[in-house]
């Protein structure tokens, strides 16, 4: 019933919703490095915000942290078009300069201010006490703006995140389309930067967008999923950390998104590990079922005395997509089939007819 507590939950998970919505249009054009880049951008435009205006209103130091980040990524953009610079050196070179201007900026801040400046360095870390109830109105209002671009223009996006090249000859403005993108991923990231801080929200990008992925193929189950992820997290996290002392919120944040997307890598249907593992021991032991049928069936067929049979006979059989040899050797450890070097193979006496184990 804690006031402040319901203040900083509600951010947590409003930040959680969109942010991890919005972070799949990065993960699934294989830019997940973007929000990295973006968040460290933006130290040196918060800096810069507070020094030109002497405010330390969080609008304020929003608008130049958007400002900062998207002059990184237009930046990125236009080294990648009139270059051959690779797209992740792009990307490291914008994150190490404006990161690095921000650090010197918060360092001339601290020296010139003195004390104004106070507080300007949670947004390296992130520190989600501070949440007012005008900050939700501006997240929740900057959100649903998004959230609302992002509806009107779906089809539009789709085709550029999945085929760009495909887009342009339909002559989608392909160019202006991905700079919409940019500033829906900048909006996302500006907004979390009180909540988590520079360091971390890359993460809270990532990470629900990658474990959504892991439960569907399709982008709209695959949007929803994330946002659901981040609300849960980020609710959750705000909540854990109101249980002890000078329990930093965003790190049990990004720990408990860790967790949705470590499990969701394990049990996911048909992409998590533990389904890929059963679906490669189901196809192992059908392989085996084959060789072995394949065996009963050619000592049916030519029933003199045990005659072994080459492996390339068996394999011409059951076609090229099963690996017949390393079958027939794990057959043989088992004591399932016999092997006469120079003759072929044949199966075994005493278990001729037993299928195999699992």
């Amino acid at each position: 019933m804690d006031f402040t507590l319901r203040v900083v939950m509600t951010g947590s998970a409003l930040l959680g919703l969109i942010s991890g919505a919005l972070g799949t249009l990065a993960v699934l054009r294989r830019q997940g490095l973007v929000g990295d880049a973006v968040s460290h951008a933006a130290l040196p435009g918060i800096v810069l915000a507070f020094l030109i205006s002497g405010s330390k209103a969080p609008v304020v130091l929003q608008l130049g942290a958007a400002v900062s980040g998207t002059l990184a990524l237009l930046w990125v953009q236009a080294v990648l078009r009139t270059t051959r610079v690779r797209f992740d050196a792009a990307l490291g070179m914008a994150l190490a300069v404006f990161f690095g201007m921000g650090v010197v900026l918060l360092s001339f801040a601290q020296h010139t201010a003195g004390a104004a400046q106070a507080g300007l360095d949670r947004f390296l870390f992130g520190q989600a006490a501070t949440l007012l109830r005008t900050d939700l109105v501006v997240m929740a209002v900057a959100g649903a703006t998004v959230f609302a671009l992002v509806v009107a223009l779906w089809k539009e996006l789709k085709l550029v995140l999945f085929d760009a090249d495909y887009a342009r000859a339909l002559g989608l403005p392909v160019r202006q389309l991905e700079t919409l993108l940019i500033a829906v991923l900048v909006v996302a990231i500006v907004i979390g930067l009180q909540t988590v801080g520079v360091v971390l929200m890359s993460a809270v990008l990532v990470a629900p967008a990658a474990a959504a992925r892991q439960w569907s193929s399709r982008y709209g189950r695959v949007f929803l999923l994330a946002g659901l992820f981040g609300l849960l997290s980020g609710a959750t996290g705000a909540w854990l950390s109101s249980l002890a002392p000078r329990l930093p919120t965003g790190p049990i944040i990004v720990l408990l998104l860790t967790l949705f997307a470590t499990i969701s890598l394990f049990i996911a249907p048909e992409r998590g590990l533990f389904w890929q593992y059963w679906k490669r021991q189901r196809a192992a032991r059908s392989a085996q079922q084959a060789v072995l049928a394949v065996l009963r069936e050619l000592e049916r067929r030519h029933p003199h005395a045990g005659r072994p049979h080459p492996a390339s006979s068996i394999q011409a059989i059951l076609g090229p997509e099963i690996p017949v040899s390393s079958i027939l050797r794990q057959l043989e450890r088992r004591g399932q089939v016999q092997h006469e070097p120079g003759r072929g193979w044949r199966l075994a006496d005493s278990r001729s007819e037993d299928e195999p184990r699992a």
